[in-house]
């Protein structure tokens, strides 16, 4: 869908059979597409958006073992010799860095990129995160273009346009909002990721069906496996759950894309799972961090009366169901849960704005800090522990 269609349509999400355009209400437009074979020979999506500049890539090591020989076959097939190289970098929360941004920036200036050159990210979100973080900064922002590898990067990370790394020992401290040039979700490339690294992407997309969407989340209720017992990844369950995940995001997203307003439905999980993540020295997976935040915050709900027992009980039966982490002993405490209110409150302008679910498919927002006591808090924390879970006490 071309820029010119969305801007006569007006701001919004339009849905094709290729993929989404979104116009945002500030005129920001990108595209997602989804297709089959993207390092397919005969493929044109990805040559389209590089095709006449010069193109420095950037993979994970585990991409580059899986997709490395089709990536460079592919660039050599649509791309002048010596206009494109290939480079691993590496991932984890550790290396998702200033430091490793920079060092992107320093390998496409040694490339010769020039600021009408293309960064290309080839992996999951950290991949994507870094280098879009890179490409914003590189010559005051040149373009990249992102292929997204995981359940995570289709369904979030890859809809979106922000970039980040850690720093401060705070996630995600340093970014821009840069939406990609091209990004690219294939499905197929999912039939090759571990499960843990699926339950993750499974984690993002409970998140979207608790608080937008019933019919996902009872689609996930009947079907807790999706991705996980399918080699293929395409089947009929699989592609109504990522386009409608992807497509709630967006549509999410589109209004207030640069979170000029800080109340946000789609921070759900994203209130107590930082400190879980960094506290924990990244030992439970982003996914993971979330899992447990949407479980503590569904007992919050609870325990505020502004959901029921069995709306609770459900979400985190779900989450367990999945194979998620409701509970992490070693953080889910009192004084680094309280921290982390504070934080988040601090961070969002000092209103809290805690997502929490109201019943499958909507939520509401907790504004006040003074709204979850200390008392309240250890109460919930209780109740975590008794629901336990992999990674619980």
């Amino acid at each position: 869908m071309s820029g010119q269609v969305l801007a006569e349509a007006g701001p919004g999400v339009r849905e094709d059979a290729g993929g989404f355009g979104l116009l945002a209400p500030d005129g920001t437009a990108y595209r997602v597409d989804v297709t089959d074979g993207v390092f397919d020979r005969d493929n044109p999506l990805l040559a389209r958006a590089l095709t006449g500049r010069r193109v420095v890539a950037f993979v994970s090591p585990t991409v580059d073992r899986l997709y490395g020989d089709r990536l460079r076959a592919y660039l050599n097939a649509h791309l002048d010799e010596g206009s494109w190289s290939v480079h691993p970098i590496r991932t984890g929360e550790h290396h998702k860095t200033l430091a490793a941004a920079e060092q992107v920036c320093a390998t496409a200036k040694a490339a010769g990129l020039d600021r009408h050159g293309v960064m290309l990210a080839v992996g999951g979100g950290i991949v994507a995160d870094v280098v879009g973080f890179a490409a914003s900064m590189y010559a005051r922002g040149i373009r990249y273009v992102k292929v997204n590898t995981t359940l995570v990067g289709q369904v979030d990370v890859g809809v979106g346009v922000k970039t980040g790394v850690n720093a401060l020992r705070t996630k995600n401290m340093f970014g821009a909002y840069h939406p990609a040039h091209a990004s690219l979700n294939d499905a197929s490339l999912l039939s090759t990721l571990p499960p843990r690294e699926i339950r993750c992407g499974l984690a993002e997309i409970v998140k979207m069906a608790v608080i937008l969407d019933e019919d996902l989340f009872r689609a996930l209720e009947d079907h807790p496996d999706v991705f996980l017992n399918s080699a293929a990844s395409g089947g009929e369950l699989e592609t109504y759950v990522l386009r409608t995940s992807m497509r709630l995001m967006m549509d999410e997203l589109c209004p207030n894309l640069r979170e000029h307003d800080l109340a946000r439905l789609v921070d759900f999980g994203h209130t107590f799972s930082p400190v879980i993540e960094t506290a924990g020295d990244h030992r439970l997976e982003h996914g993971e961090a979330v899992a447990v935040d949407m479980a503590l915050s569904a007992h919050i709900a609870r325990l505020l009366g502004l959901t029921d027992d069995a709306t609770c009980a459900r979400i985190v039966r779900l989450l367990r169901r999945i194979g998620l982490p409701v509970h992490d002993a070693r953080t889910c405490t009192p004084e680094l849960m309280a921290h982390a209110l504070r934080a988040s409150w601090e961070r969002r302008g000092r209103r809290l704005h805690l997502v929490v679910p109201a019943a499958p498919g909507k939520a509401v927002f907790v504004d006040e800090l003074q709204d979850v006591p200390e008392r309240l808090l250890r109460s919930a924390l209780d109740a975590l522990a008794r629901d336990g879970g992999p990674h619980g006490g």
